[in-house]
C-alpha cells in the first residue's frame, strides 16, 4: 500500500494492525487515551470549553462529554481503518473542520496519538510487539497527517 510515496502498511505489519483493531476499540471505549491527553497535557482542555468541569482528574474522568468525544474519535480511526488506501482524502472534511471551524493547534493531533499509543501499548502488553508498534506508529503518523493536511 503506497501513500504520498511512503510505503505504509506492506504485508504483515498490515495483519499486525488489524489483529490490535479490537483492543484498541475497547480501549477507546474506556476513553483512557482521551482522560490521559486532557490531564497530562491540561492546555488542549481549551478546546472543549462547552465540556463542563475538567479542573481535575477525577472530574474528567467522570464527564460524560469527555466519553462521547472519545467515541466520536472512535469512529473517526475506524473511517481510517476502512479507507487505508487513501486516509487523506477520508480525512479532507475532517481537517477542514479542525483547522477553520475548531482552529485547534496542530499539534494536538500528535500528542493525542502519543497518549493513544501509551495506552494501546498498557492495554496490549507483552502483544504490543516492536512489529505492532511500527504499525501502529506509521498507522497514526498518516492520520495525524491527513488531520494536519488543511494546516498547509
Amino acid at each position: 500500500m503506497i501513500l504520498w510515496g511512503l510505503v505504509l502498511f506492506p504485508g504483515e505489519p498490515c495483519n499486525l494492525l488489524n489483529e490490535c483493531q479490537s483492543p484498541l476499540f475497547s480501549v477507546f471505549a474506556n476513553t483512557l487515551f482521551s482522560l490521559r491527553c486532557l490531564i497530562v497535557y491540561p492546555w488542549t482542555q481549551r478546546y472543549f470549553g462547552s465540556f463542563g468541569n475538567l479542573y481535575n482528574a477525577a472530574a474528567i474522568a467522570s464527564n460524560p462529554k469527555v466519553a462521547a468525544h472519545g467515541k466520536v474519535v472512535l469512529g473517526g480511526l475506524e473511517k481510517a481503518l476502512k479507507n487505508m488506501d487513501d486516509i487523506k482524502q477520508a480525512y479532507a472534511d475532517l481537517s477542514v473542520l479542525h483547522s477553520e471551524t475548531l482552529q485547534v493547534d496542530p499539534d494536538n493531533f500528535k500528542l493525542l496519538a502519543d497518549c493513544l499509543t501509551i495506552v494501546v501499548a498498557s492495554q496490549l502488553g507483552k502483544d504490543f510487539t516492536p512489529e505492532v508498534h511500527a504499525a501502529f506508529a506509521k498507522f497514526l503518523a498518516v492520520v495525524v497527517a491527513a488531520l494536519r493536511k488543511q494546516y498547509h
